[in-house]
């Protein structure tokens, strides 16, 4: 025999329910597919959705009658703990990073059309780099990390991005949009973006993407050092640790996290 309670268990079939909203289309769902996801007949599903629908946490459309979680829940959730914003999130793994390369490190998030450098962790090697130090912002596309992000985000967002800081980048004298376009369909079939020679004149860099929940980049995780220690050999390595400590960091981000909204000012209001 089962120890939970009537309201245990009321409670356990409403988070059920607002999870099974979660996982349907953007649209939303029937009562008959949310009955099928959580195990429960439609007449139940009906009724707690219902209730869902009295307290605002889901919606109904007027028309196609579908459900779909309500802007109250979204609101609940941004006012939701955040133990950890991304640049502290990160700091770590940076650190490790730094420590088992010996090369400079750098925090990227996106920002708008723009990559900010959120942080970064010095090795024993001079290097110049776009970004510049902590704060120092970049045209996506432009440098390893911008392109890691850039490379990564939704289609109809990437064409927005492309479109608006195609001649941005043209002013760094190499690019141009077919350039561009082939740079990021060879960064999407790799997984990450590398280059042992760049723009910048004796430097190099290797970046991958950092994947929210969804999938969708919002920052990166990039490499600066000299060119001579970015060779064909020592790639592969340098790739595997970033995209180890990017995979661990992904599922840790908070969706809401102002951050991500608001790179340059989360760095001001430290």
């Amino acid at each position: 025999m089962s120890d939970e309670s009537p309201s245990t268990a009321a409670a356990s079939r409403l988070f059920a329910v607002i999870r099974a909203l979660a996982q349907v289309h953007a649209d939303g769902g029937r009562v008959t597919q949310i009955a099928r996801s959580v195990g429960l007949t439609q007449a139940t599903t009906h009724r707690l959705l219902q209730s869902l629908v009295a307290e605002g946490i889901v919606e109904q459309d007027a028309r196609s009658k579908l459900y779909r979680l309500g802007i109250e829940f979204f609101a609940l959730a941004a006012s939701a703990g955040n133990p950890a914003d991304l640049r502290t999130l990160c700091r770590s793994a940076l650190l490790r990073l730094c420590a088992s390369l010996g090369d400079s490190i750098f925090l990227l998030a996106r920002s708008g059309f723009d990559a900010v450098c959120l942080d970064r962790s010095e090795g024993p090697f001079p290097i110049r780099s776009f970004t510049g130090d902590v704060g120092g912002r970049v045209a996506l596309g432009v440098g390893q990390g911008a392109l890691a992000i850039l490379a990564f985000l939704p289609e109809a967002e990437r064409e927005e991005v492309i479109r608006f800081n195609l001649s941005r980048v043209r002013e760094y004298g190499v690019y141009d949009e077919v350039y561009l376009r082939t740079e990021i369909d060879r960064v999407r079939q790799l997984g990450y973006a590398g280059r042992n020679t760049g723009l910048l004149e004796g430097m190099a860099g290797v970046a991958v993407p950092v994947l929210d929940r969804e999938g969708r980049a919002v920052a990166a995780l990039s490499v600066g050092t000299i060119s001579d220690r970015l060779n064909a050999d020592r790639m592969p390595t340098v790739v595997e640790l970033l995209k180890r400590e990017a995979a661990a960091i992904g599922p840790q981000i908070h969706p809401f996290d102002p951050s991500l909204r608001r790179p340059a000012q989360s760095l001001a209001s430290r």
